[in-house]
């Protein structure tokens, strides 16, 4: 009796045990697509005059960003990155360079890693644009109006060399757009 009585306690603690699931925290999964663009602004002046490669710099989101009806990125949200490539100015370039960010904080404290440049046509290159001509020349331009009468107009043009670059400086508080080159999984979002 005493051994039928074990094997039932045992058999019904086993049961209850294997039974019963561990109750997880119910979420969903957002995923922000690579190439997404986010607005956001510098907290800091930086510049290719006074920063080296490496210097880390802070930004903020300047909107929130939502997917459906839930705010995945909430305004303010503070972002970290650092100059990731520098050029130096030399004669017929400005300097340019790259900025990487790396890491995004939510409002509550949670990171979360990332993968983005600030945005720009030259392939992310802040700067880099051709310095004007350094010297123009006077060269006339014929056109033939009547048979035997040449009429010019003496035009300026840009010469072979170009002036020295300069450095490019970029505010605190300017308005700026970063770009994901990588997607970003998004399971930890804010509840107002």
């Amino acid at each position: 009796m005493v051994k039928r009585l074990l094997l039932l306690t045992i058999l019904f603690f086993t049961s209850t045990v294997f039974a019963a699931e561990p109750k997880l925290r119910g979420y969903d999964e957002y995923q922000i697509p690579s190439g997404y663009n986010i607005p956001i602004m510098s907290l800091q002046e930086f510049s290719t005059a006074y920063c080296e490669e490496g210097e880390n710099l802070n930004f903020i989101t300047t909107s929130d960003i939502y997917i459906y009806e839930t705010n995945i990125i909430p305004k303010g949200t503070r972002l970290t990155g650092y100059i990731d490539k520098k050029n130096e100015p030399v004669k017929g370039t400005n300097a340019s360079m790259k900025v990487f960010i790396n890491k995004m904080y939510l409002p509550d404290g949670f990171e979360i890693p990332i993968k983005g440049y600030i945005y720009t046509p030259n392939d992310n290159l802040i700067g880099g644009e051709l310095t004007p001509p350094a010297k123009w020349h006077k060269m006339p331009h014929y056109q033939r109006w009547t048979m035997f009468r040449a009429m010019g107009v003496l035009q300026y043009v840009p010469g072979g060399e170009r002036r020295m670059g300069e450095h490019v400086t970029i505010s605190s508080g300017a308005n700026l757009t970063m770009v994901l080159i990588a997607p970003i999984n998004m399971t930890h979002t804010l509840i107002n």
